[in-house]
């Protein structure tokens, strides 16, 4: 190990109270939260472990496995609370100041150690800095991308209409990543109450493509060869134009302008009769 990675690795073991204390004075101000503490005191503690290795100087080292989790852990923590890269980013930086401080204490006689030394631990921290940034995006991606399924779950619910009737109504795009979740939330819920018939509608869906009509005849085909029947509803004057033009053939699927007139055909298909009383 150099001489100036020793003094680094000495200063972080004695100063390591002092250091702390300046560390979240810089980042949090005066009254630190609980949780930045213990950040604090695990990167600290993970970072004294990364010096004892022989990759010092290497991130992707094995020896810096711990601080990598623990830098991984902080932005996903961050990310999850609703802060951004930036501030994560700056958390780690803030122990800059400190280390020069500490550094300038014990070298300051000793200008070349303590250039070699400043530049280490601009260095690592720097890279630390770097790595939450990148760690963060991904924590962000993770958490977009659940809230996006959550999201495509709550926008096609299965609905029970009447015995043996139900209904998915569909609102906005439909893709092929939707379609899929549909057909099998659909399939699934036909198995479950022994269902005849399935109302598709797509009263919400902004435009119709060969895009869009081919996954709803596939979704049709899935239905049928499940023993079921399918309508689709909400076909409005537009739609209706748009899918004549594309030339799309819906021969033998059953449409409806409205999903009050596809209930109405599926409770006569039913033997229902409604009247007012």
């Amino acid at each position: 190990m150099a001489s100036h990675d020793q003094t680094l690795l000495a200063v972080l073991q004695e100063d390591e109270a002092d250091l702390l204390g300046s560390w979240l004075s810089a980042a949090q101000g005066k009254s630190p939260s609980i949780s930045a503490k213990s950040e604090a005191q695990d990167l600290l503690k993970a970072l004294i472990g990364a010096l004892h290795s022989d990759g010092a100087d290497d991130l992707a080292s094995p020896g810096w496995s711990t601080t990598r989790k623990v830098l991984e852990s902080l932005s996903a923590s961050r990310a999850a609370q609703g802060q951004n890269a930036g501030d994560t980013s700056a958390f780690v930086l803030a122990l800059k100041l400190p280390v020069f401080a500490a550094l300038q204490r014990r070298l300051g006689k000793d200008s070349k150690t303590l250039l070699q030394a400043v530049t280490s631990v601009t260095t690592k921290l720097d890279a630390m800095a770097h790595w939450t940034v990148t760690a963060f995006q991904r924590s962000r991606e993770e958490i977009i991308k659940r809230q996006q399924d959550e999201l495509l779950e709550l926008s096609t619910p299965v609905i029970k209409l009447w015995d043996g009737v139900l209904a998915v109504p569909m609102i906005g795009t439909l893709d092929s990543a939707r379609t899929q979740m549909v057909m099998e939330a659909l399939l699934q819920r036909i198995v479950e109450t022994e269902s005849e018939l399935a109302i598709i509608d797509i009263t919400g869906v902004p435009t119709v493509d060969t895009l869009v009509a081919q996954h709803l005849l596939k979704t049709v085909t899935a239905i049928r060869l499940m023993g079921a029947d399918c309508i689709i509803s909400g076909v409005r004057p537009q739609i209706a134009q748009t899918i004549v033009h594309l030339g799309v053939d819906l021969q033998g699927v059953t449409t409806k302008a409205t999903l009050a007139a596809a209930l109405a055909l599926a409770l006569k298909r039913g033997g229902y009769t409604v009247t007012k009383s």
